[in-house]
């Protein structure tokens, strides 16, 4: 059932079927971002993607993805990550990465850099918590990474402070989920670090503007919409989620494209 006073709308959509879509896909759990520091990147999309190893290690090769990281992994990134770990107070936390299946394989550079940052910093990590569907977000829009977000498995530690690792962060939607499915099972994510991604979305807490400019910019009902169907409110996107979702049209169209990204996505986000 469409919610009250906003129409679905979605060209060669029927509504019926959009409302069955949105509501079928078990969401991952969000919290709120609070003081979440920004994320520390380590290189730049460019010296990344030009990488000769790059494609095939975000394919699964694990040799490839361990060249790639110390290629790129410096010592002044790796002063970086330590000065997050002073920001935050914790010396020694756990590292968790974003263990992610692409379309074209498993993605080994996450943990490729887990690992590395794990041995030069003498942190520990873990690798018992993975993803478990594949959401095809490499080159994907923004209603693509929104519509098929990644969803998480795995023991928490209790009470245990963790720093995520990904290798890419485009909206940040990723972290958000792996966040909240540790903090929803225990643990607490202090921080964030990637291999590369846009420098404006390692800014993963949105400011009370943006979130302020988005809920004047559709009304309240887009909230609640929103809050049903991925089981959060607006202080739980990320800046850049907030951003885009800002920048759109209206909530017609928000509701549109979601749809139709989630089509096109087919079984691409399920298990």
């Amino acid at each position: 059932m469409a919610f009250a006073g906003l129409p679905y709308f979605c060209p060669h959509i029927e509504n019926s079927d959009a409302e069955i879509d949105l509501n079928t896909i078990g969401q991952p759990p969000r919290v709120h971002w609070r003081d979440f520091p920004d994320a520390v990147l380590l290189a730049t999309e460019q010296q990344t993607r030009q990488h000769p190893d790059y494609a095939v290690a975000k394919a699964g090769n694990g040799s490839a993805a361990g060249r790639l990281v110390h290629t790129l992994v410096d010592d002044s990134g790796l002063t970086a990550v330590r000065t997050l770990l002073d920001q935050v107070k914790e010396s020694r936390p756990l590292l968790v990465s974003a263990h992610a299946y692409e379309r074209e394989g498993f993605n080994a550079i996450p943990g490729a850099l887990a690992r590395l940052i794990s041995k030069r910093l003498e942190i520990p990590f873990d690798s018992n918590i993975v993803q478990t569907n594949i959401v095809g977000h490499t080159g994907a829009d923004g209603y693509s990474r929104l519509a098929r977000q990644a969803a998480f498995d795995g023991e928490v530690a209790e009470g245990r402070k963790c720093v995520m690792v990904d290798d890419f962060i485009g909206q940040g939607g990723t972290l958000a989920n792996l966040r909240g499915w540790i903090e929803s099972n225990g643990g607490k994510a202090i921080g964030a670090v990637a291999l590369t991604g846009k420098p404006y979305s390692a800014k993963l807490n949105p400011t009370g503007e943006q979130l302020h400019e988005l809920r004047q910019k559709h009304d309240q009902n887009l909230e609640e919409w929103w809050r049903e169907r991925f089981g959060h409110a607006f202080d739980c996107l990320t800046q850049s989620e907030a951003r885009y979702l800002a920048r759109s049209p209206d909530a017609d169209a928000i509701r549109g494209r979601l749809v139709a990204a989630m089509r096109h996505g087919g079984d691409g986000s399920r298990p």
